[in-house]
């Protein structure tokens, strides 16, 4: 879906939304507008927004889509804006949404485990808040600190617990969304099963905001474990660490956590922490066992480890908790040089070991750097390749080359082109190669039918 074509008077549009709305909730003010024209994704055509609204209830966002469709201007919904895809960059004649004021838990459910929240609530506060229940909102990527349940709704987004919890689409319920159409509806239940009707809930997962716009959420929750157990393990190289993610798989364990880096990663996190860890091998599986089981899970992980050769850590080490939290609160900016080009493509993680070689000789074959972190229990990697910024623009097309021949090393192994982040603007280019055109075809016609207009996030997704 592209962005309307005619010119929107950006005098006219800022008058009619400050009638409808409070004056101090629309903003045209240069600074804002670029502020909140994009994400942290590559910008290929960089947009400024007519005006930016700051919606406070579902209300504010009906009134903000209907105007939109009386004068023409798209609306891009947007949360803390901390996405890497480009799935909020602003784009001609757009109004940016933000929902970050709509930041209410209004109710925990603790008997029920659920918890209903609006779509600004930052991930982080939501588990706090359940914490004194003995309870968690599972999905915790590693923007949880900053990032909103909105926004984690919008792409489908994972983190470090998937493996065992799932990723936001099994945690979500019920959503209140409001249509291209001005319309107020609410999908799913409140129970934690229920097949009445199509899974409409879930199709508004993932969705990035082109289907409606989500106002309010009902989330499950799962149980905090009182009992954590964290191990490292060390190995030789990163082929070592993942052949260990498998033989964990093969002793019927699903730890909690189990996340791979490769040297690279661990050179990041000894320059900013002032950690010994390149010393001690090339590549590091952090991983946590929780529940009842944690101590017996540990118990059988730390052998199975160290029979394949690794340097495991004792247990009840205080630097496995350590590192892991590191790990957690690490988004991967700060490891990322000016000249790089990462994703977050996911395989079947029976070709992790032979996806890991393909990366490194296809950084080999292009003359890039590359490292690699890993959400292993689920194969979920986010490979960055990277130049020296002296190379300028010959290196960097060295770089997408070598970009695009992981994403389709990846889909040749059985995967994905993103496994968490979104397709947002940046991967439209491959996401004919993953979807065969009849389910193109088929998704088109269901985004044309809930917003005919195109007003939606235009130029995202699908």
């Amino acid at each position: 879906m592209s962005a309307p074509v005619q010119e929107v008077d950006a005098t006219l549009v800022a008058e009619r939304l400050t009638s409808a709305l409070d004056a101090e909730q629309v903003c045209v003010e240069a600074i804002v507008l670029e502020d909140y024209s994009h994400d942290y994704g590559h910008v290929a055509d960089p947009q400024v927004p007519l005006a930016v609204v700051f919606a406070r209830d579902a209300t504010d966002v009906q009134q903000v889509v209907l105007l939109a469709g009386e004068l023409g201007f798209s609306v891009i919904a947007r949360g803390a804006g901390t996405g890497v895809s480009g799935g909020v960059h602003a784009t001609r004649n757009s109004v940016v949404l933000s929902l970050e004021r709509m930041d209410a838990i209004l109710e925990i459910r603790a008997e029920d485990e659920t918890a209903v929240v609006q779509p600004g609530v930052i991930n982080s506060d939501l588990n706090d808040a359940v914490a004194v229940h003995g309870l968690m909102y599972a999905p915790d990527p590693a923007s949880h600190k900053i990032s909103t349940i909105g926004g984690n709704i919008a792409t489908n987004a994972g983190g470090l617990r998937c493996a065992k919890y799932g990723v936001t689409r099994d945690s979500v319920l019920a959503l209140d969304v409001v249509l291209a159409d001005g319309r107020l509806i609410h999908v799913g239940r409140n129970t934690f099963k229920g097949v009445a009707g199509y899974d409409l809930t879930s199709l508004f997962v993932g969705s990035e905001g082109t289907l409606g716009i989500v106002v309010a959420a009902t989330l499950r929750l799962r149980y905090l474990s009182a009992d954590q157990r964290s191990i490292v393990a060390l190995f030789p190289d990163l082929e070592g660490a993942a052949a260990g993610v498998l033989a964990i798989g093969k002793a019927r364990v699903q730890p909690a956590i189990t996340e791979m880096l490769d040297s690279g990663t661990m050179q990041v996190l000894d320059s900013i922490h002032g950690t010994h860890l390149t010393d001690r091998g090339g590549a590091m599986l952090l991983i946590r066992t929780d529940g009842y089981g944690a101590a017996i899970e540990e118990e059988v992980i730390r052998k199975v480890l160290t029979e394949l050769g690794a340097e495991v850590s004792a247990s009840g080490d205080a630097t496995a908790a350590e590192l892991i939290e590191m790990r957690r609160n690490s988004r991967g900016d700060e490891q990322d040089d000016e000249f790089r080009a990462g994703e977050d493509i996911a395989v079947p993680r029976s070709q992790l070991v032979g996806y890991i070689h393909t990366l490194h000789e296809i950084a080999d074959r292009h003359q890039v750097w590359v490292r690699v972190v890993c959400h292993a229990g689920d194969g979920n990697l986010h490979p960055t390749f990277w130049i020296d910024p002296r190379e300028g623009q010959a290196g960097m097309k060295r770089l997408e080359a070598a970009l695009d021949e992981s994403v389709r090393a990846a889909l040749d192994a059985g995967g994905t082109i993103t496994g968490e982040h979104g397709v947002g603007q940046y991967k439209r280019r491959w996401l004919t190669w993953e979807l065969e055109p009849d389910v193109l075809d088929l998704q088109y016609r269901i985004r044309g039918l809930l917003d005919p207009q195109g007003l939606l996030n235009p130029g995202k997704g699908i």
